[in-house]
């Protein structure tokens, strides 16, 4: 197959993909000869010859991680390369078996995948007057047209990959790629609903990186701008809804283990708030009335560290009565479990004093929050 590159938004014609690039691009070339000659807008190319559907990484790749590399690194005597934090893991080569005398950072392929994520950023080309002169040879102008979403989107994979295996340093670089790239784009665009949203999920995947790495200021900041940038997007998404409260129950677990409850409160209560809203305008979506019964554990659960046990059990109570009101099809096993998983954890809440929720319910929560960001950016 002829590669296309990965960020490009027209899609590979057709008639393309059974020929060899020479054949397909002389006959390209016998067309556009007997075209009239005139402007036209073209995807870029990408200067590694790669494309969205044919697209490997491959030497690009650490094989431990499955992404894009970082921080390369070099396994001596084998010679072997991987991210550094992938391979810091091993005392022999993954690929060989060789044991590994020492590690040396890899400069110059590592210099390689950096231009390779810049090359693709810069495609890029200022529209052209088409009032404009030809050129002498009377080729027809070209206007390339915009990709750094499509980048975007690339990167975002690999940040999950690497987040994924716990190479959270490669994923804080790709999303903070992805984040500049989105601001850039709103400051030419303005705060698009859809721009909104991307850098809304980008931010809060960087706030799931600080804090992972134990800076819960900094998760607390990206959080926190996540949150400001969501509420620009109109209520009607449900993944952006979902995505909103997400962030502000985070920001209330940090509050949390900070010790500052009527923090913590304030931001499960927002965080409850949207979900209300949410549900009733939704109220047949058995996600958005579990999200609610969630919701209001938490709160429940706060209200009880706070000395408030009546409020406390009148919010177990009506998170009880939501969950054994809702009726979940056959077709959603996977929801109908977390009901019911949901529904026995809050009912052992009204016997005892816990706080156990808030590691169960964060721990499905950073779950849901990777699949709507991984998904904010497909068209």
């Amino acid at each position: 197959m002829t590669p296309v590159c990965p960020f490009i938004k027209a899609s590979r014609p057709d008639d393309a993909s059974g020929k060899k690039p020479s054949e397909t691009q002389n006959k390209q070339q016998t067309i556009n000869d007997n075209k009239p000659q005139q402007d036209s807008t073209i995807s870029p190319k990408c200067p590694f010859g790669y494309d969205s559907q044919t697209f490997k990484l491959g030497p690009l790749s650490c094989v431990i991680c499955q992404a894009l590399l970082f921080e390369c690194s070099k396994c001596v005597p084998c010679s072997h390369v991987y991210c550094k934090a992938c391979i810091s893991r091993f005392k022999d080569c993954p690929l060989c078996g060789a044991d590994i005398e020492k590690i040396e950072d890899d400069v110059n392929l590592q210099s390689v995948v950096d231009r390779f994520i810049e090359g693709h950023a810069r495609i890029k080309r200022s529209q052209v007057d088409a009032d404009k002169e030809e050129r002498e040879d009377d080729k027809k102008t070209v206007i390339y047209e915009d990709v750094s979403l499509e980048r975007g989107a690339f990167l975002m994979q690999q940040a999950m990959r690497a987040l994924r295996a716990n190479n959270i340093e490669s994923a804080k670089s790709r999303f903070s790629i992805c984040s500049e790239d989105v601001r850039e784009q709103l400051e030419k665009m303005g705060n698009t609903p859809e721009l909104c949203s991307q850098l809304g999920a980008v931010l809060g995947m960087l706030g799931d990186c600080c804090r992972a790495t134990g800076d819960a200021s900094s998760a607390i900041s990206y959080f926190e701008e996540s949150v400001n940038f969501l509420m620009k997007v109109p209520k009607d998404d449900l993944e952006i809804t979902h995505t909103l409260s997400v962030s502000l129950n985070k920001i209330g677990d940090l509050k949390y283990y900070e010790g500052d409850l009527q923090a913590t409160r304030s931001y499960y209560f927002q965080a409850l708030d949207v979900r209300r809203n949410a549900m009733s305008n939704h109220s047949t979506v058995p996600s958005q009335v579990i999200d609610v019964a969630v919701s209001l554990a938490k709160v429940a659960d706060v209200d009880r560290n706070l000395g408030n046990e009546d409020t406390a059990i009148a919010g177990f109570q009506e998170a009880i009565k939501l969950l054994e009101s809702l009726t979940v099809s056959a077709e959603e096993a996977g929801l109908e479990q977390r009901r019911l998983s949901v529904l026995e954890f809050v009912n052992s809440q009204l016997g005892k004093n816990s706080t156990i929720l808030l590691a169960v319910s964060s721990m499905y929560e950073a779950y849901e929050s990777r699949r709507a960001c991984a998904t904010s950016f497909c068209p």
